[in-house]
């Protein structure tokens, strides 16, 4: 009975600090009330607590969703927190806000990407969580050539495992002549089709979770997607784990109305255009070189306004407001045409 008596007596003691935490949790969103209630270095700082302190048995991914529960429930009771995401439920997008948010907030899961741009440049949405990049399949070129209209910036980001899974309202691998998935899906998975179901026609739908609910409604149908999504759509699991690399994450972006402060451990995303010359863009990147900033991407899309000229998406190591950023960054502008900060967010993980 000790043993009990000990559990109970922490048991009390932790739901006591979970009340103090809100409420003080709390004083500090009623203080900001025109503010984001989701801060993303507040979150930065407390994920590296956890990092820092955890001890075991639990690992660190357990007591991070407990505090962001913890976190979305709280944000939740001030005013209800509207998140607009590439659905509809089922699709990583979503796993993508269950991570960056928890239970409590108000999904809006939207037919396209730029649904979720327009949402939140509406005010109907505060938040938008949009994927950015996979690590097999390169840019999501749609999400790019979003922010090139928008007046949004990214709050923060997020990396996402990405496993699929080959579903179906039967339970014969044999018997799918039909196979409904989304374009960049398809590409991550690509040799496992071609190993196991050669002939099977790929029809192309908006998100894997719409292909899973087209396989639950089609005999002879399969939808490659999430489990999650099979559970929702209540199919038959015909083969997991499809994609052709293990290492296989998606990167997505919180988008919103305002950047964050810095963290000592950020990112900064921008877009620019170069003059059409020899050497641009080794002029470009030179300043940023110099001055012993990282790149850890670069990605160049075509000018949908002028022909056969190109924009660059950079993300770059610090934050934009960083005395040694702000000054790369403003020789930076004196080689390009324009020059566009998208966000300076904490590093994921």
């Amino acid at each position: 009975m000790a043993e009990r008596d000990d559990i109970g007596a922490i048991d009390r003691e932790i739901i006591g600090l979970i009340s103090r935490r809100t409420e003080l949790y709390l004083q500090e969103l009623r203080k900001r009330p025109e503010g984001d209630p989701f801060v993303a270095e507040e979150r930065s700082r407390l994920f590296d607590l956890i990092d820092s302190c955890n001890a075991g048995p639990l690992g660190a991914d357990v007591i991070k969703r407990i505090y962001t529960d913890i976190m979305s429930a709280t944000m939740a009771s001030v005013a209800p927190v509207h998140v607009a995401f590439l659905g509809p439920e089922g699709t990583f997008t979503a796993i993508a806000v269950k991570e960056l948010f928890g239970q409590s907030i108000t999904p809006m899961p939207q037919r396209t990407i730029q649904d979720v741009f327009l949402q939140v440049e509406a005010g109907a949405a505060r938040y938008g969580v949009v994927p950015i990049e996979n690590s097999t399949e390169g840019a999501v070129t749609y999400t790019l050539d979003e922010f090139m209209q928008t007046s949004l910036v990214i709050m923060a980001e997020q990396y996402v495992r990405v496993t699929y899974s080959l579903l179906s309202r039967g339970s014969d691998m044999a018997a799918i002549k039909k196979i409904y998935t989304h374009p960049q899906t398809l590409g991550q998975c690509k040799s496992w089709i071609r190993a196991n179901l050669p002939y099977a026609e790929i029809v192309s739908v908006d998100s894997t979770s719409r292909a899973a609910e087209i396989a639950s409604q089609e005999d002879g149908a399969a939808a490659i997607a999430s489990g999650l999504a099979g559970e929702i759509y209540t199919l038959n699991t015909l083969a997991s784990m499809i994609e052709d690399s293990r290492l296989n994450y998606t990167r997505f972006f919180l988008i919103g109305k305002k950047s964050g402060a810095p963290t000592g451990r950020d990112k900064t995303s921008l877009v620019c255009a170069v003059k059409d010359r020899p050497g641009a863009l080794l002029d470009l990147l030179r300043p940023l070189s110099e001055a012993g900033i990282n790149m850890t991407r670069i990605e160049s899309r075509p000018d949908k306004k002028k022909m056969w000229e190109y924009n660059f998406f950079i993300d770059i190591l610090g934050h934009a407001e960083d005395e040694a950023v702000r000054k790369a960054l403003d020789k930076v502008k004196n080689e390009t045409i324009f020059l566009k900060i998208l966000g300076s967010y904490p590093i994921g993980s």
